[in-house]
């Protein structure tokens, strides 16, 4: 059973980085994506998780992306592949929002997920922002 949850989970978030990925690149809202049924692949329905992932990275962004440049040392977001930023600022998100997932999870995940979709320095790239927010968020836990 869990490991089905845990599949349904992968196939959320990669739902979600389809939907924030085709928003960012058509420059319009993820509830425009959903409402119009542009999902990459139709046959699939747009869960509660996906969903949550989606709103919750759109509503967080600002503070998403500040903490995205922090992490990334400076590197501006305009600079990173699109798809790197859109998996970033969903499994920021996840890691800083969604407290039954493991951090550890979100990264893997993340990472996965660039290995599929990204480019050769993707997954190093993704492993490397989230592993300083990781080190971050448990710095405030401790606090």
């Amino acid at each position: 059973m869990a490991e089905k949850h845990q599949h349904d989970r992968s196939e959320a978030r990669r739902l979600a980085l389809q939907v924030l990925y085709q928003a960012e690149i058509l420059e319009t809202d993820p509830a425009t994506i959903i409402e119009e049924g542009r999902l990459v692949d139709e046959t699939q329905l747009l869960g509660n998780y996906a969903r949550r992932l989606i709103e919750g990275a759109t509503a967080d962004q600002e503070a998403i992306d500040a903490e995205l440049v922090e992490a990334s040392e400076n590197w501006a977001l305009d600079r990173m592949p699109v798809v790197d930023r859109s998996l970033l600022r969903m499994a920021a998100y996840e890691m800083r929002s969604v407290d039954e997932v493991p951090i550890s999870v979100s990264i893997n995940e993340a990472v996965n997920l660039a290995k599929e979709f990204g480019g050769e320095d993707s997954p190093r790239f993704v492993n490397g922002i989230l592993g300083r927010i990781a080190t971050k968020l448990e710095e405030e836990a401790h606090e």
